[in-house]
């Protein structure tokens, strides 16, 4: 007893400091000492500790590769391009441009998944904004946050929880449209209708300039070209059932490969632009949850869901959909999609309890700041550009955009006709 005891104070210790990140310490530093603290303490064993870093193999390999991917377009000035002609399209309308920007933030969300949304659309939609001289960028940079939670369940390459959360049982493509396409459209849909709604004051007007479309170089055309192979591999790979991390890790050194050679230009630069430092958070949290599953934690949910889970699957489905919801608001959604997928592949529950674990933990993080990496890290690229969005100013938003997308999205999960 005393042994869980150390280990529930270590990880929760472990995720506050993640969250919160007192003294402005990296988030990565937090779960990598609580996992060194749970071995050293001898709380578990090392190799228990090897087994947590090893079971997230997959998740480490798909996280690279879309930071690799996501960092090539970046540096290419491919998401600058695609802001600029949205503003194009925007012929001085306001509210145009918001419409047009949702559209490319939700197509970078799936195909990119939501932390490239939130990592380099925020910057290019930043700088955009400020070229048309729009009375207000925080309408078009809301887009950036809300829609990198709101669309990525969309496919499975859309956001690594769905990873996390599935794990070596991850559905494919198939299956995974016919369980997931109506609630994202769903919530993809009421996000963008409650979000346009609560920023139509700022909306009103018209925009200053006519944006100017930077020429895309060669290198650019290059990677659009690549990382338009590299989405179809992907979703070819998801569709035949195929684990997303090496084909996700392969394809984009390969898109790499290609466009240095194109640019005649050596690749480090790409590489040294992707937050390595994201794998060894990932992987800390790996080991933290893997020594919660030893201290009974997983066994104790089991003892105390899976038979009313399994009694009223679709008001399960909906009750367990919410409160993760609000959890991940609480434990940021990794560690909890961590615990919930840990969960979920450890117990027989209907297929609709198991969606709605997913969409909890994929639509919750819009109620906070601290929901979500992503969030996070769009929080991150707004303080880059010297813009503040208060943690209190975004929960308000949040508890008006959020729930119509949760409660569509598991209102459609739990009572599709299985």
């Amino acid at each position: 007893m005393g042994a869980n005891a150390g280990i529930w104070l270590i990880s929760a210790l472990s995720v506050a400091g993640v969250i919160f990140r007192p003294f402005r310490w990296p988030e990565w530093v937090f779960a990598l000492v609580g996992a060194v603290l749970l071995v050293a303490l001898g709380l578990i064993a090392p190799r228990e500790g090897l087994v947590g870093v090893r079971s997230g193999l997959d998740v480490y390999l798909f996280l690279a590769g879309m930071m690799l991917l996501a960092e090539i377009a970046r540096r290419e000035g491919l998401f600058d391009t695609l802001a600029a002609l949205a503003a194009g399209r925007a012929n001085g309308s306001p509210e145009r441009l918001f419409v047009l920007i949702y559209l490319v933030a939700t197509l970078v969300t799936v195909f990119l998944s939501n932390d490239a949304t939130a990592v380099v659309m925020t910057p290019a939609v930043a700088a955009v904004a400020r070229a048309a001289r729009a009375s207000d960028a925080v309408p078009y940079l809301l887009v950036c946050a809300f829609v990198a939670n709101a669309a990525s369940f969309v496919l499975p390459i859309s956001n690594p929880a769905n990873l996390v959360v599935f794990g070596e049982h991850l559905p494919h493509l198939g299956e995974w449209l016919a369980r997931f396409l109506l609630p994202s459209v769903l919530s993809i849909v009421a996000t963008f209708l409650v979000l346009r709604w609560t920023q139509r004051e700022a909306l009103r007007g018209q925009l200053g300039e006519i944006v100017t479309v930077p020429p895309l170089s060669h290198g650019g055309r290059v990677a659009a070209i690549g990382l338009a192979v590299a989405a179809l591999v992907l979703v070819v790979a998801s569709w035949l059932g195929f684990e997303l991390g090496w084909p996700t890790l392969i394809a984009a050194l390969g898109t790499l490969l290609v466009t240095s050679i194109a640019e005649r230009r050596a690749p480090w630069g790409a590489l040294g632009g992707v937050s390595w430092d994201t794998l060894v958070l990932v992987a800390g949290l790996f080991v933290i949850v893997r020594a919660l599953e030893l201290s009974g934690l997983q066994d104790a949910l089991a003892n105390a869901l899976q038979e009313p889970l399994n009694a009223a699957p679709r008001i399960g489905a909906l009750a367990i959909g919410s409160a993760l919801a609000v959890g991940t608001n609480l434990t940021n959604n990794l560690p909890l999609g961590l615990l919930a997928g840990a969960f979920a592949q450890g117990v027989e529950l209907p297929r609709r309890v198991v969606d709605a674990i997913l969409v909890g933990v994929d639509i919750g993080p819009n109620l906070s700041v601290t929901g979500s990496l992503a969030t996070i890290l769009w929080l991150t690229a707004l303080r880059r550009e010297g813009i503040e969005f208060g943690a209190w100013r975004f929960l308000k938003l949040g508890f008006v955009v959020m729930p119509p997308a949760l409660v569509l999205a598991l209102l459609a999960v739990a009572f599709q006709p299985w």
